[in-house]
């Protein structure tokens, strides 16, 4: 048995994870330094190495981490939504908490561009793809879920235009520095939805 799959290597391996999760949200991609991490949790410096074979697999814990986090918390919002017909709008605001969180008041742009940077961060980090792909794939089947339970039919094809309609309003209010990109995607959305 090594130290890592041990109880307290395990504790402390998960520290770090969610060290490395805590900091990838409070400052991006460039915060996740094997120092400032081991700082985050408490822990040696020399623990990053021991328990990660490198930074690019601390990286992607923590990201797994983060995505599966957003994940359950998709589901279980998913798992209280009863099934019956919706008006476009309620769709509306649910396919957006899937897509970008629950709405974070004065930190919601904030959020919404960590969300973004993670998923750019794939083009370059490679290392990150399979993992974005397999989680980009269970919100697609958590947003299907959505219109099903909301007595709306929508496709794969369509569901993709979706995605892409929501994350190209999202990154043009970034750029344009709109206090709410939220508010411009439902728009959109709207448009796009609306019989």
């Amino acid at each position: 048995m090594t130290a890592a799959s041990t109880p307290k290597g395990e504790r402390r391996r998960q520290a770090l994870v969610e060290a490395a999760a805590e900091l990838l949200v409070e400052r991006g991609f460039d915060a996740l330094r094997h120092r400032a991490v081991a700082e985050r949790a408490d822990l040696p410096l020399a623990s990053t190495t021991y328990y990660f074979d490198s930074l690019d697999d601390l990286v992607a814990a923590a990201v797994e981490h983060h995505g599966r986090a957003e994940l359950v918390r998709g589901a279980a919002l998913l798992a209280e939504l009863p099934t019956r017909p919706r008006g476009v709008d309620s769709v509306i605001d649910l396919v957006l908490d899937q897509l970008l969180g629950p709405p974070a008041g004065d930190r919601d742009a904030e959020l919404v561009l960590l969300r973004y940077e993670r998923l750019v961060a794939t083009f370059r980090r490679p290392y990150l793809r399979p993992l974005m792909l397999a989680l980009g794939e269970e919100l697609r089947g958590l947003l299907l879920e959505v219109f099903t339970r909301s007595g709306m039919e929508v496709d794969r094809r369509r569901l993709e235009q979706l995605i892409a309609l929501v994350d190209g309003a999202v990154v043009n209010a970034l750029i344009g520095i709109d206090p709410d990109p939220r508010a411009v995607a439902r728009r959109m959305l709207h448009e796009f939805l609306a019989p």
